[in-house]
C-alpha cells in the first residue's frame, strides 16, 4: 500500500504539471512543470522525500526502458534521417559534452558547498 500512495502522489504531482502546461501560455513541457513543482514541495516540506522515495527509487532504474521508443522512432525514421545525419551526430555529441561537463561543475559546487555548511 506504501506504493501505490508513494506512486499516487508522483501521478498527482505530474497532473498538476499537465495542467499547468494547458492553462499557461508558456513553451514549456508539462514533465518540467510536474518537476519543478516537485521539487517546490520537497524544498517547502509539503512532501517529505519519505513520501515517494522507494517509488521514485524504482522510475529511476527502469528509466532506461523508456529510451527504447525513442531509439525505436528513431530507426523508424533513418529514410528521412540519413540525409543529416552528420549534422545531428556532431550536435549530439558537442550537447552530450557540453552536459556533462556542466554537470560536473554543478556537482562539485554542491559538494563544495555541502563540505563548507558541514564545517560550519
Amino acid at each position: 500500500m506504501k506504493y501505490v500512495r508513494q506512486f499516487s502522489i508522483i501521478l498527482l504531482v505530474s497532473a498538476l504539471g499537465e495542467g499547468m502546461h494547458i492553462l499557461l501560455p508558456f513553451p514549456v513541457p508539462a514533465s518540467v512543470y510536474g518537476l519543478v513543482l516537485m521539487l517546490g514541495a520537497l524544498v517547502s516540506g509539503a512532501i517529505k522525500v519519505e513520501h515517494v522515495q522507494e517509488a521514485a527509487a524504482f522510475l529511476i532504474e527502469i528509466m532506461p526502458v523508456m529510451f527504447i521508443p525513442a531509439g525505436v522512432g528513431l530507426l523508424t525514421s533513418w529514410s528521412a534521417l540519413k540525409s543529416m545525419w552528420f549534422p545531428v551526430t556532431v550536435i549530439t555529441l558537442v550537447t552530450t559534452v557540453i552536459v556533462m561537463v556542466v554537470t560536473g561543475h554543478v556537482t562539485q559546487a554542491v559538494i563544495r558547498k555541502g563540505k563548507k555548511g558541514a564545517e560550519s
